[in-house]
């Protein structure tokens, strides 16, 4: 049957970077199996057991990727048991320490703890990642802080902020998912060497109930293994709450994620900003004129697939009987490598977009002007007020020339010319010299600037210094249709 008869995951075959597609594959897993078997040996031989030799452990060194798959599918299928097929294969091409491998261990300690490794090398994928969108989306918040553009609430017109404003915020957002990712990173520990059902009942056993040994060796394999620390206490398995830590900040990101394309979707549609769009590239098979936002669009899709994921490893963790059961596997199977290709996903298309956002500041002005004229009516009347008009005299002027203006822009579909009737009113012509300065949309936009520049210096800076280098060898992403 060849590859194309069956069914792929996009995920992989279609979206995920390499890096990430290795970290979950097979061959990781599996020689990540073997080294944790390696490890354990090892440390079994340094705490003193006698029957392991340095010749075994030599041979078990130079086969951690020497995985014949066909050997394993033929025993799985024969013995019904993933493990004890990976220790038989493991075994066949190291003959002389096949009697010392998954000495003392249960599967969990294989399975388990090559999941931790697994999840901790993704995290700082996923951590390198997001700190390098975040650096990108924060130098476009920092060219364009100073840009005026019209804010919105309820989607409905609302004061001034600026471009590189608006984008700060989307900055902070992303901000906390690099927090929440490097807290879940820290917190993660090694499920060690804990036997059966956590008790390290076989491990005592080997070290003639010496605790001291058992807990050295505990020690050893979470160190050879790059952990500092282990879990304290587990039960057959490292309790899946872990799972649901790690799931629930990357659901967090994929909404923040969701919110910041849908956000660049709205502005496109005014014309404001856009993602980039290639030279050859087709919005429509029909309408050929059109630019469809389909980085965004893709964002949002996976987006909200991110987001489902998390409540797998709660409903997983919740229903976790005693000191373990089965039917977690076949969910986390699915689950947790899911969630770290989409979260992958995202981010690459999101660096790609935020390297190539594409702003029209004359669009941005024009529909300033069409709506500041209304805003600007407060510092009108104030202007009169300082010439020495009466503000209800001048209020009632402006609220008849602003509602003959609405009825210009809404009825007939005119622009806004509020200004044009204010100009052509004799009753302001004390600030008819002023008027252009009073419609500056630059002293509309508060303190937008300065907040960008300090949240940068003071948030952002520090939030990215740690992933200096991963920032200095960014490169570009090239995105797949």
């Amino acid at each position: 049957m060849s590859v194309n008869s069956k069914y792929q995951s996009p995920l992989t075959s279609r979206y995920a970077s390499e890096e990430m597609a290795y970290n979950f594959s097979n061959d990781k897993r599996f020689s990540t199996w073997r080294k944790l078997w390696l490890n354990l040996a090892q440390a079994e031989k340094q705490l003193g057991l006698p029957d392991i030799t340095d010749a075994m452990l030599e041979e078990m060194r130079e086969n951690l990727t020497n995985i014949d798959y066909e050997l394993v599918a033929e025993e799985e299928k024969r013995r019904r048991h993933d493990v004890m097929a990976h220790v038989h294969a493991f075994g066949v091409v190291c003959p002389q320490a096949a009697p010392i491998i998954h000495l003392g261990a249960t599967s969990c300690f294989v399975t388990d703890n090559a999941d931790l490794i697994i999840l901790r090398d993704g995290l700082d994928i996923l951590c390198r990642k997001l700190a390098v969108v975040v650096d990108s989306l924060t130098r476009f918040a920092v060219q364009y802080k100073d840009l005026p553009t019209l804010g919105f609430t309820h989607f409905q017109p609302a004061q001034l902020t600026t471009v590189g404003k608006r984008a700060a915020l989307w900055v902070q957002e992303l901000v906390w998912d690099l927090r929440n990712l490097v807290r879940c990173r820290e917190d993660l520990r090694f499920r060690g060497v804990k036997g059966t059902t956590g008790t390290q009942a076989s491990f005592m056993a080997l070290f003639n109930n010496d605790f001291e040994k058992v807990d050295q060796l505990d020690q050893l394999v979470t160190q050879l293994s790059g952990f500092d620390k282990a879990y304290a206490v587990t039960g057959q398995t490292y309790l899946r709450k872990v799972d649901a830590d790690i799931l629930n900040p990357l659901a967090s990101f994929g909404a923040t994620a969701h919110k910041i394309a849908t956000d660049i979707r709205l502005l496109a549609n005014l014309k404001e900003i856009e993602e980039p769009f290639e030279k050859n590239q087709i919005g429509s098979s029909a309408m050929a004129y059109k630019r469809n936002p389909m980085r965004c669009e893709r964002i949002c899709s996976l987006a909200r697939h991110l987001m489902t994921l998390a409540t797998n490893a709660l409903n997983t963790a919740s229903v976790q009987w005693l000191e373990r059961t089965l039917d977690d596997s076949a969910n986390r199977r699915i689950s947790l490598p899911e969630a770290f290709l989409t979260a992958d996903i995202v981010m690459s298309v999101m660096q790609n977009v935020f390297d190539g956002l594409v702003v029209y500041p004359k669009v941005i002005a024009r529909r300033i002007h069409q709506e500041l004229p209304f805003m600007a009516t407060e510092n009108v009347i104030m202007a009169m007020v300082k010439k020495g008009g009466d503000r209800q005299v001048c209020h009632e002027h402006i609220r008849v020339l602003s509602h003959q203006s609405a009825h210009q822009v809404k009825a007939e579909g005119g622009e806004n010319d509020l200004l044009d009737r204010i100009r052509n009113e004799p009753y302001f012509a004390p600030i008819h010299a002023e008027l252009d300065q009073l419609v500056e949309p630059s002293t509309f936009i508060g303190a937008a600037p300065v907040q960008v520049v300090r949240f940068v210096e003071n948030e952002v800076k520090p939030a990215l210094e740690p992933f200096a280098e991963a920032i200095q060898a960014k490169q570009s992403v090239q995105l797949q249709v």
